[in-house]
């Protein structure tokens, strides 16, 4: 199978549910955005040397797919196929999030990113996922989408931004603050 099929060459791409929409339409950015943050995530992956960590990320990014399935089919019926994002899926992310403050100090102040290579991976990764999360909101505004998406965007970028502070716990300089740097 070759990778390039010419049948976007016009601007125009295929949703799952076989709809041709323009390469630039709302769920198609969010589509983008999502995709970007699963690259994000891969770096912040590859720059992570703590094992649970690693597994995580990559659990994430296969979430991250069915997200972007339960997008390309938004607001179609495709023979009632249940939505391919878990229904505790935002559950989960809450729990992952408490268990990792459950081994930080509190937060009293602005983190600023760029401590260690890990951190600032997932501190970028978070922000690609606050622009997914938006371009979503927009994406909802006209067409149907599952209410979980947005709202499971939302947490993801909370436990992304616990878990840069994870990998960074055992730094000398753990948490470099607004406050510290001025």
């Amino acid at each position: 199978m070759k990778i390039y099929t010419r049948t976007g060459d016009g601007g125009e791409t295929s949703l799952l549910t076989g709809e041709r929409v323009a390469k630039d339409e709302l769920r198609l950015e969010a589509l983008g955005e999502v995709d970007e943050l699963v690259a994000a995530l891969g770096v912040a992956k590859a720059e992570t040397a703590e094992p649970e960590v690693v597994a995580r990320v990559a659990a994430l990014q296969g979430e991250l797919y069915r997200l972007m399935a339960d997008l390309a089919c938004a607001g179609a019926d495709i023979g009632g196929a249940p939505a391919q994002l878990p229904g505790d899926a935002v559950d989960l992310l809450e729990t992952a999030i408490d268990d990792y403050e459950a081994h930080l100090p509190p937060l009293k102040d602005f983190v600023m990113p760029g401590d260690t290579r890990a951190s600032a991976a997932l501190h970028l990764a978070r922000t690609v996922c606050r622009r997914a999360e938006r371009r979503v909101l927009s994406a909802a505004r006209a067409h149907t989408l599952a209410t979980e998406i947005p709202r499971y965007l939302n947490r993801l970028s909370d436990l992304l931004f616990v878990m840069a502070r994870f990998v960074d716990r055992d730094q000398a300089t753990a948490d470099t603050t607004f406050k510290s740097q001025q």
